[in-house]
C-alpha cells in the first residue's frame, strides 16, 4: 500500500539544518544556495581565497557587491521567495534572523520522513484517549516533591500499550519518495501574540526585538524566513498496516484532534481579528468536514511552526489541574502566570504580504 501527504498550508519538515546567511546570496527574488566547494576550488586557483575565507569568517553576510557573482554562477540551488515584498524585510533583518531552516533533503531531493507522520498521527491518537482523570493523576504527580522526569508517560503508556503492545505498531509509514526542488519557497513568518484589554477582549501584537508591537507597526516586528513545501505539494511513500480497522480508527482519531485544533486556531484568529487566517482555517473545516467519514484519510498538523498546540495531545488549556502540570515547569511558568489564554503566540504565514495561514496543514490519505 501506499500513502499520499498532500500539503494544504506551507509546510516545513525539517531535519534540523539552517542555511546561515553566509551559505546562500539573495538574487533575483531567489535565495541563491551557494555550492562553497565548487568556490573553494576555484578560489584556491589564485589570490581571493584569503579573502574570501576572512569575510566567511567575520562577516554576518557575505558583500554582493564583492561575491555577487558567486549567486550568478555558484548557486548549488535557487529558492524563490513567497512574494517579492518579503525581500526588503530579508535585507533591513539583524543576521540571527537570516538563518533560514530547511526541509529535509537527501541527495535525490526533498523527502517527509515517516516518523513525522507516525509522530502527528501518535498525538492524535493519545487525544482521542486521554480524559480529564489522567490529568489529574499527571497533575498529582507532578506536585510530589520530586517531579518525574516524563510525567505523561504512564498516561500514554495507559492509552496505547507500552513499547512492545502499543497500538502505533499495527502502521507504518516510511520515508517519501523524494520530489523536486520546484515545489519549495522561502515563505516570511511573524509571531502574534495577545495583550489583555478587559473584559475577556484581546489585542493583536507582534514579536520584536524590543518585546511586542501593536497590530499597526506590524513591519517592526522581527521576521522569519523558513524553506517551505508549497499547497498543492505531494509526497507518496509505502504504507503498512495489520488491518484496515486499526488505519480507520487511527485517522477517525486523527481527525477528531485536527478539528478541535483548528477550533482553538480559530478562537485565535477572532480574537485578533485576523480575518485572513480565519478564512484558511475555514478552509480547513471544510476539508475536514469532506472527509470526517473516510476511512482512508486524515488531516494533520505535521513538521515545524505547529506552536505548542500541534504537538500536545490535550487541546483544554484552561483546565485547571493543566495549567497545574505547566506551572512546574520553567519554560512555561511565566506564561501561566499572566493568566491569558495559553499559548497566547502563534506563528503565522504570511501569503503577498498578509498573515493568511498556519504552518503544516496536511492531508494525508492511503490509497
Amino acid at each position: 500500500m501506499r500513502y499520499r501527504l498532500t500539503c494544504l498550508t506551507p509546510t516545513l519538515i525539517g531535519d534540523g539544518q539552517k542555511l546561515a546567511p553566509i551559505d546562500y546570496m539573495v538574487w533575483k527574488e531567489h535565495v541563491n544556495v551557494l555550492d562553497q566547494r565548487r568556490i573553494f576550488r576555484l578560489l584556491a586557483k589564485g589570490s581571493r581565497l584569503d579573502g574570501y575565507l576572512a569575510q566567511l569568517k567575520k562577516a554576518d553576510k557575505l558583500d554582493f557587491a564583492s561575491w555577487g557573482g558567486f549567486a550568478q554562477n555558484f548557486a548549488g540551488r535557487r529558492i524563490p521567495f513567497e512574494h517579492a515584498s518579503a525581500i526588503p524585510f530579508w535585507e533591513r533583518a539583524r543576521a540571527e534572523n537570516l538563518f533560514i531552516p530547511t526541509f529535509a533533503c537527501s541527495a535525490a531531493g526533498p523527502y517527509v520522513p515517516g516518523t513525522a507522520i507516525k509522530g502527528a498521527l501518535r498525538t492524535g491518537a493519545v487525544f482521542d484517549r486521554w480524559t480529564d482523570g489522567m490529568i489529574r493523576d499527571v497533575a498529582g504527580r507532578v506536585a510530589e516533591d520530586r517531579a518525574p522526569r516524563n510525567p505523561a508517560a504512564k498516561a500514554e503508556d495507559a492509552v496505547l500499550g507500552g513499547a512492545g503492545t502499543s497500538r502505533m505498531k499495527r502502521v507504518a509509514a516510511g520515508d517519501s519518495s523524494p520530489v523536486r526542488h520546484a515545489g519549495m519557497k522561502v515563505y516570511l513568518l511573524r509571531v502574534a501574540t495577545l495583550a489583555a484589554r478587559g473584559s475577556g477582549r484581546y489585542e493583536l501584537g507582534w514579536k520584536s526585538p524590543r518585546g511586542s508591537v501593536d497590530a499597526r507597526r506590524i513591519e517592526e516586528s522581527t521576521p522569519i524566513f523558513a524553506e517551505m513545501a508549497i499547497p498543492g505539494s505531494s509526497f507518496e511513500g509505502a504504507w503498512r498496516e495489520k488491518s484496515v480497522q486499526d488505519r480507520a480508527h487511527l485517522f477517525q482519531a486523527s481527525n477528531r484532534y485536527a478539528a478541535g485544533l483548528v477550533a482553538r486556531h480559530q478562537e485565535y484568529a477572532q480574537w485578533g481579528g485576523l480575518a485572513d487566517l480565519g478564512r484558511g482555517l475555514s478552509e480547513l473545516e471544510a476539508r475536514l468536514e469532506a472527509i470526517i467519514r473516510r476511512q482512508d484519510a486524515c488531516l494533520l498538523s505535521i513538521g515545524w511552526g505547529g506552536g505548542f498546540l500541534g504537538k500536545s495531545a490535550y487541546l483544554n488549556t484552561q483546565d485547571e489541574s493543566f495549567r497545574k502540570i505547566l506551572r512546574q515547569m520553567p519554560l512555561y511558568q511565566r506564561a501561566i502566570q499572566t493568566g491569558l489564554p495559553f499559548p497566547k503566540t502563534r506563528r503565522i504565514v504570511f501569503q503577498g504580504n498578509q498573515p493568511a495561514s498556519l504552518p503544516g496543514w496536511i492531508l494525508l490519505e492511503v490509497f
